[in-house]
């Protein structure tokens, strides 16, 4: 199998730099992420200030949140589809979560000031069934909850930007935090560049909704991809597809914007590919009891958008 190695991690998204490897639609390859802070916070004494992350620092915004890439998709073109399926994801035995002077929702609060002060935990890695740990535990002191890993930041070459890998979002990806970017999912992503020119990075052990703090379980690992083309196929945003569920994706600030687009794009993906008729689709995502929102990261961080996903089960799809 095919490797990448962490040593070629990037802190953007472009179109005109070389890929690190090429491969053929449905072939397995393995990336190696490295964290969010590229090593340089990995104990409990270290923190996530300006002076204890440099020289990643000293750019603005920060040289935080490293991708690996690009990888080149062969048969991949502008307007086509690229098909991205998780196959493997294990994180490191280690992880940790911080608190980033300055970023997450209580970082002025006069209620609780030393929540604006910069720490670090320490979440440890147990193994799970599998021998790995893609479905271990983490243990924080005595506190003990299942590992979910998933890639935080993923997506193609834009268009013509450059764009940061830490604060980037867009129609062609970037950094979603979306729990669901998971093992057995499948990630579609617009075209727009020759071979696609796939960046993936930003493991996470776990994760709650919203990413509260502002960080997650942050952990460097590896994980192993296969990418398919779909070819003349164009979509208006990122979807993803879970074996029980279909997900529209989308990124947006205020957070009632982001819901008000992903549903909308829900709807659409049910009229265009399902045979739905807008006024049934609209119906249905009012009163079915399953149908969820999920705000998969609401972090206050510079341009940053909230990420959210409208999740429709599978079998509303052929009733």
């Amino acid at each position: 199998m095919q490797r990448v190695e962490r040593r070629h991690v990037r802190y953007h998204v472009r179109g005109d730099v070389p890929p690190v490897l090429q491969v053929r639609p449905g072939e397995s390859f393995l990336v190696e992420t490295d964290d969010f802070l590229t090593g340089s916070v990995r104990s409990a004494d270290d923190l996530a200030t300006e002076e204890g992350t440099l020289p990643y620092s000293r750019s603005t915004p920060p040289r935080w949140n490293p991708v690996t890439g690009p990888v080149f998709v062969e048969g991949a073109e502008r307007g086509d589809a690229l098909v991205v399926e998780f196959e493997r994801i294990v994180p490191d035995a280690r992880g940790v979560c911080c608190i980033v002077p300055g970023i997450g929702p209580l970082a002025d609060s006069r209620r609780w000031p030393e929540l604006g002060d910069a720490a670090t935990i320490v979440i440890e890695h147990e193994p799970g069934p599998s021998g790995t740990t893609r479905d271990g535990m983490a243990h924080w002191g005595s506190r003990t909850w299942s590992l979910n890993p998933f890639i935080g930041t993923i997506g193609v070459a834009p268009d013509h930007e450059v764009e940061s890998s830490l604060v980037g979002q867009g129609v062609w990806g970037g950094n979603w935090d979306c729990r669901d970017l998971k093992e057995g999912s499948r990630l579609f992503l617009p075209v727009y560049h020759e071979g696609g020119l796939l960046y993936v990075g930003d493991m996470h052990g776990s994760q709650g909704d919203t990413e509260w703090c502002g960080v997650a379980n942050e952990v460097r690992g590896e994980v192993v991809l296969s990418c398919g083309v779909l070819k003349g196929k164009r979509i208006p945003y990122p979807r993803l597809e879970k074996p029980d569920s279909i997900v529209q994706l989308y990124a947006d600030r205020p957070l009632e914007d982001a819901v008000r687009a992903a549903t909308t794009l829900l709807m659409e993906w049910l009229v265009e590919e399902y045979g739905f008729s807008p006024r049934d689709a609209y119906f249905l995502l009012s009163v079915a009891s399953d149908f969820r929102i999920n705000v998969y990261q609401m972090v206050r961080a510079g341009r940053l958008n909230y990420t959210v996903g409208a999740e429709l089960p599978r079998y509303h799809l052929t009733t």
